[in-house]
């Protein structure tokens, strides 16, 4: 009979990033914040209209339709506005699609699961449901879901999705003013900035890279306005110069190498409404770089193993031959709260840790590759609602993506390995013997997966001609105590004259045979007659 174990994948050295992002704020006067406001509104209505119009041809992308869209948009705008706005929208429908194909796998897969238990008795073993309300309930869930699973479907097969500019939970808020603690005020500056467009796509060659949003090395910004606000330009070619200076303290550098050389440098301007600030966002893709190294290349060394969790990382540093080195370290960061405090905390915590890996010589790091899309369904965890939400709240795209990312900025390989088992048998082989936890154990197991090394903690083989003579033989190590002790006194033997206060016992027969004779019974010696 073959094992019930999975198989468990190979290591594998995560790939770059393929861009990188440099973000400033924009110290604007009133005079700009009210041009860039005006431009950034008559943007977004040509962008709205054009995402109706791309989700109203459904899933075929023809290509004569999209220069239909480009050219309409072209005429009220500029062909560099018009080409930035429809690669956003056609981006946004794919985006879309692959959302929605997503919910119908989801869906489908609950409905099976449900489907399956109820075909089982009720009350009987533990994959059935445990009362017939439970059962009653699942059979109408059930009912509720196909019938939402047909209707997506029919959306998937004729190519429609429902898209909101500005997002649809913001839209909704406007009929839950007071439950949201806004005024209408308050609710239509959020929900204008947020549909506001000021994107421009990079082109190498043309002027510090971008011929639409250009910024100087030295930091002065202009703008090409299109027709309908030309009215507005203060500079020459009907462009816009704003007050305020971009000044990039991170990648600073790297940015203003690039546009001296004229490389291609995608901008977005963006309005935070909550603080009343402009920020800008630089992004282009880096230089072809000296060739990844292989996996054996990177764990020949020193390596880091991290467990991550919900709230913390548990990381381990291990030699080459896979053996713990001094103790563990727990990096804690806090998931609750909006969406930017999530992402500084990760980035803290990610960047601690990339801090303490140079620290400790290694230039490596495994990290469990952690995949839950198939596993956040309701059926798949029964009862356990607070798990359901651990599982479903657990950042993991975000934090690969913040790892794999700020990595690479300090010189740091990533090794994604299987997560089958790590917790177990980290718990199994080397949580008591090492005194730790069970994550700081599942680190040890990450790191030896990704240096090829067995998750099993063994000792070295015992000394010649004490066990098996010359051949090679290891054991499992067993907890090491922290002082030997003598062993507690074994109580007698009871006998038959054994009496147990409060209730009557009989004692242990003594057994008559020579061969089971007790060593504490003297033999009485025979006597010839």
């Amino acid at each position: 009979m073959g094992s019930r174990l999975r198989r468990i994948t190979a290591p594998v050295v995560l790939a770059p990033p393929t861009a990188v992002t440099a973000r400033t704020r924009l110290r604007v006067s009133t005079i700009d914040a009210r041009v860039l406001r005006r431009l950034g509104l008559y943007l977004g209505s040509l962008a709205a209209a054009d995402l109706m119009a791309r989700c109203r041809d459904g899933a075929g992308l023809d290509n004569g339709r999209w220069a239909e869209r480009k050219q309409w948009l072209s005429q009220r705008s500029s062909s560099r506005w018009a080409g930035a706005i429809t690669k956003a929208n056609n981006a946004q429908y794919a985006l879309a699609r692959r959302g929605q194909q997503a919910h119908l796998t989801t869906m489908g897969a609950t409905i099976a699961a449900i489907t399956a238990r109820l075909l089982l008795p009720v009350g009987g073993p533990k994959p059935g449901y445990r009362s017939t309300a439970q059962w009653f309930q699942k059979s109408r869930r059930v009912a509720a879901l196909q019938d939402r699973h047909r209707r997506v479907q029919a959306d998937h097969d004729a190519g429609t999705v429902h898209v909101v500019r500005g997002g649809r939970r913001l839209s909704n808020t406007r009929h839950h003013l007071a439950e949201a603690g806004l005024t209408e005020q308050q609710w239509r500056d959020r929900w204008d900035a947020a549909r506001m467009f000021l994107s421009a796509d990079g082109e190498t060659g043309k002027r510090h890279g971008n011929e639409t949003i250009r910024i100087s090395p030295d930091g002065v910004v202009e703008i090409n306005l299109p027709a309908e606000l030309e009215h507005e330009a203060n500079a020459a070619r009907g462009r816009y110069r704003l007050d305020a200076r971009a000044r990039f303290a991170h990648r600073g550098a790297a940015w203003a190498e690039r546009v001296a050389r004229n490389r291609a440098v995608a901008y977005t301007i963006r309005h935070d409404a909550i603080r009343d600030r402009w920020y800008l966002n630089a992004t282009w893709q880096p230089d072809a770089t000296t060739p990844q190294a292989p996996l054996s290349a990177v764990t020949a060394g020193m390596l880091v193993g991290v467990d991550t969790n919900d709230d913390h990382y548990a990381a381990w540093r291990l030699d080459g031959a896979g053996n713990p080195i001094g103790r563990p370290r727990r990096f804690a960061y806090d998931l609750s709260g909006s969406a930017t405090h999530r992402d500084a905390q990760l980035r803290h915590a990610t960047t601690r840790l990339l801090h303490w890996t140079h620290r400790s010589g290694a230039r490596a790091v495994a990290i469990e590759n952690l995949d839950f899309t198939d596993n956040r369904g309701r059926e798949n965890f029964g009862d356990r609602k607070r798990f359901r939400q651990l599982i479903s709240r657990f950042p993991t795209g975000k934090l690969r993506t913040r790892l794999v990312a700020q990595a690479h900025d300090a010189g740091v390989a990533i090794v994604a390995v299987d997560p089958a088992y790590t917790s177990r048998w980290g718990a199994e082989h080397w949580q008591r013997p090492t005194r730790a936890t069970r994550h700081e154990a599942a680190s040890l197991v990450i790191g030896r997966r990704a240096q090829g090394h067995a998750a099993r903690r063994r000792t070295e083989p015992p000394a010649f001609h004490q066990s098996d003579g010359m051949r090679p033989r290891q054991v499992q190590a067993t907890a090491v105590p922290a002082r030997e002790e003598p062993r507690p006194a074994r109580p007698p033997a009871p006998t038959r004259s054994t009496r147990v206060p409060g209730r009557r016992k009989r004692g242990t027969s003594l057994s008559k045979t020579v061969r089971d004779r007790r060593a504490d019974v003297q033999e009485t010696p025979l006597h010839s007659g």
